[in-house]
């Protein structure tokens, strides 16, 4: 039987090629698990357009990142806290405290793809990264400093 994959599948082939398998891997398992289409010209268009739609939502989200990867190049968040001895905060910076002081420029960010490995508990500079949609690598600059009164 010849089908369409829709993933990569080891020892099976490449996501898009038209392979033959034998009727019963193909009826019983490619098939009823979503990994593969029968080869008709409508399954063929259908792929077609969906790996199409596909391409053009990866172009957006990346065309969105490296926007703001821009936005975020020169913008520095400025976190203000209390601090006690030897410059250790009282409470820490989480990722909702950058998200809201980006928000103060214009940026929206969400604050679950702020990658902090913990919670910054000491006054500095800090570069955290930032989990973006496609393989762009984002960077944001925080700047933790003691708030005066």
């Amino acid at each position: 039987m010849l089908i369409i994959l829709r993933h990569d599948l080891d020892k099976v082939g490449k996501a898009g090629e038209t392979i033959k398998v034998k009727d019963g891997f193909a009826r019983n398992y490619l098939i009823p698990n979503n990994f593969a289409y029968p080869a008709t010209d409508a399954y063929m268009n259908r792929y077609k357009e969906g790996t199409k739609s596909k391409r053009f939502k990866e172009a957006q989200t990346k065309k969105s990142d490296e926007f703001l990867k821009k936005a975020l190049a020169d913008k520095t968040a400025v976190i203000k806290m209390k601090v006690g001895e030897e410059n250790k905060l009282f409470g820490s910076v989480t990722s909702q405290n950058i998200a809201d002081e980006l928000k103060k420029y214009g940026i929206e960010v969400d604050k679950r793809r702020i990658l902090l490995e913990e919670n910054i508990k000491h006054l500095g500079e800090y570069k955290v990264p930032y989990k973006s949609h496609s393989v762009t690598e984002i960077t944001i600059s925080v700047s933790v400093i003691a708030e005066t009164e």
